[in-house]
């Protein structure tokens, strides 16, 4: 084998970019992880609810049921490890209508062939007695999910990336990469002092930026790059004590999981995100569209008082289907899709990425013939 400047580069320093240097790094490999911005986890990664979802409602035998539910088990026992912050609050699935019980009972049967632990079904009034200021006529309560500190998450694992002999480069931006003759890659870095580096592997977790980074690699063909879209999702935060102390989410709506309640690290209540597709990286927040928060959340919580919510703030996530289009897996593709020995290319990491990214690093491991 040739020698390389490092045995593997990453693309992207957000979570699931982070996690799989990890990956890489704990099969001894030499690493290095290329991020465009000043900050690890400054895209995707820092403006989502920072959940543990459970993996209650994706396919049997998708990507997404398999790498949340491993992800989350796997994510729990890291963040302990590294005295990282969570809280292991449970969430609530209400049915805020007598036709949405129906649903529940989908949901249930789905999150017990995904293996999802201690799922049960409540009663209206087992419900309120968790909740009293909830309404709905029936729910699910998951208590495997939570809500934790998301950066000082992607902190540890740049620390056990770097106390591995790694490397986490900032203000980098990845310009390119062609195949070598005999096997790996020749890398373009951008920034401040431009540089050409050579590794065995590649994997791209950019995020938002997937295609274009895909499209900067010779030999990467056109057809293989799935189409993306842009998903702004909005939060409002809630002025006041918060109402309740589990996650509260109504059934998902089409292509998400829908406007849901936490209760943060810190106490506060935030409600979101909702769901429109925009054309631009626009992170701002609407005011006006409180007037649907309001309507959305008073049908599971109708004590929410007038002029109580504001702005807080928005994320995009990188989503591969459009408006009205079925939502589909993650994309985790190698050689046997692209035709590039030694390169793993990541698409559409949205919900449950973050919850998944630890089970998403051993994948990509895996495709790279490193299990």
């Amino acid at each position: 084998m040739a020698e390389f400047d490092f045995d593997a580069v990453v693309v992207g320093a957000g979570a699931v970019g982070l996690a799989c240097g990890y990956a890489l790094a704990r099969r001894g490999l030499s690493v290095a992880v290329l991020e465009q911005d000043k900050a690890i986890g400054q895209g995707v990664s820092s403006r989502n609810s920072e959940v543990f979802h459970g993996g209650l409602y994706f396919p049997t035998g998708s990507l997404k049921a398999r790498l949340c539910v491993q992800g989350r088990r796997a994510l729990y026992a890291f963040l302990g490890a590294h005295h990282v912050t969570y809280d292991r609050c449970g969430k609530l699935v209400v049915a805020t209508a007598p036709e949405e019980v129906e649903r529940l009972d989908a949901i249930l049967e789905q999150a017990h062939a995904n293996d999802v632990e201690g799922m049960a079904r409540l009663s209206k009034a087992e419900a309120l007695a968790l909740e009293p200021e909830l309404t709905c006529e029936a729910a699910l309560i998951s208590p495997q999910s939570g809500v934790f500190d998301s950066h000082g998450y992607m902190l540890a694992l740049q620390g056990e990336i770097e106390a591995a002999g790694g490397a986490v480069v900032l203000a980098t931006p990845f310009e390119g990469a062609a195949p070598l003759d005999g096997g790996g890659f020749e890398v373009r870095a951008g920034g401040a002092e431009p540089a050409s580096l050579s590794c065995r592997y590649l994997v791209t977790a950019p995020g938002l930026s997937a295609q274009a980074v895909a499209g900067s690699i010779m030999g990467f063909p056109a057809q293989a790059i799935p189409p993306g879209h842009f998903g702004k999702g909005r939060y409002f935060r809630l002025a006041g004590k918060a109402p309740f102390a589990h996650l509260i989410y109504p059934p998902p709506i089409h292509g998400a999981l829908g406007t849901h309640y936490r209760r943060d690290l810190g106490g506060q209540a935030v409600f979101g995100p909702d769901l429109i597709y925009v054309d631009k990286l626009d992170y701002s927040v609407d005011p006006e569209a409180a007037e649907g928060f309001y309507k959305y959340i008073r049908k599971f919580w109708p004590g929410l008082p007038d002029g109580a919510l504001s702005p807080d703030y928005a994320g995009i996530r990188p989503k591969l289907h459009g408006p009205d289009e079925p939502q589909p897996d993650f994309r985790i593709d190698g050689q046997d899709v692209h035709g590039l020995d030694g390169l793993v290319a990541l698409f559409g990491i949205e919900s449950p990425g973050l919850t998944s990214s630890l089970a998403i690093g051993d994948e990509v491991a895996a495709r790279l013939g490193l299990a």
